[in-house]
């Protein structure tokens, strides 16, 4: 008798399932968000030093840079790792790196769709689309997606998940 063959949990239908990426705009604005947060922090502890030196400001003005550092390093990478993929039934969204993500939504439970776009994305020409359950632990969201990707998904995710919630 021959072993099954091995399926990981993540990837179960890598054959059948066109994953769509996010668009790579995603990087500029989380390396532009991170910074500016970065930037607060160096402030902060600059201020904290410049008040009352002491020989751990530099060391936590050092720890937030290298952490920075690798952070803006992970990004590209954690970016690329978004994707989203619409079945008959479901939508699939995939993101994580360390931590693999693999979310199903059935069209029938879903209760609502968002599109937001924060000041950043906008610049960038970007847009998330949230998808809203009745379980909370439940949703998903595809950020990163020009807008006219967004609406569409929007639409064509409210159209199924009404046309399949007729049944229930």
């Amino acid at each position: 008798m021959t072993p099954p063959p091995h399926v990981d949990a993540l990837t179960p239908w890598p054959a059948t399932v066109a994953w769509r990426p996010v668009s790579p705009k995603l990087i500029t604005v989380e390396l532009i968000a991170r910074s500016i947060v970065v930037l607060v922090l160096l402030a902060g502890l600059g201020v904290g030093w410049a008040l009352a030196p002491y020989w751990l400001w530099p060391a936590g003005m050092a720890l937030v840079v290298v952490y920075a550092i690798w952070r803006s390093i992970v990004t590209f990478r954690a970016v690329r790792a978004w994707g989203y993929a619409e079945r008959d039934q479901d939508l699939l969204v995939k993101h994580g790196l360390l931590i693999r993500r693999l979310s199903i939504v059935p069209y029938a439970r879903m209760q609502f769709v968002d599109v937001t776009a924060g000041p950043l994305e906008r610049a960038f020409g970007l847009a998330t689309v949230q998808l809203h359950t009745a379980a909370a632990a439940s949703d998903a969201k595809v950020p990163g997606l020009p807008p006219e990707e967004a609406a569409r998904l929007r639409d064509r995710l409210t159209a199924l998940g009404e046309d399949r919630a007729e049944g229930l």
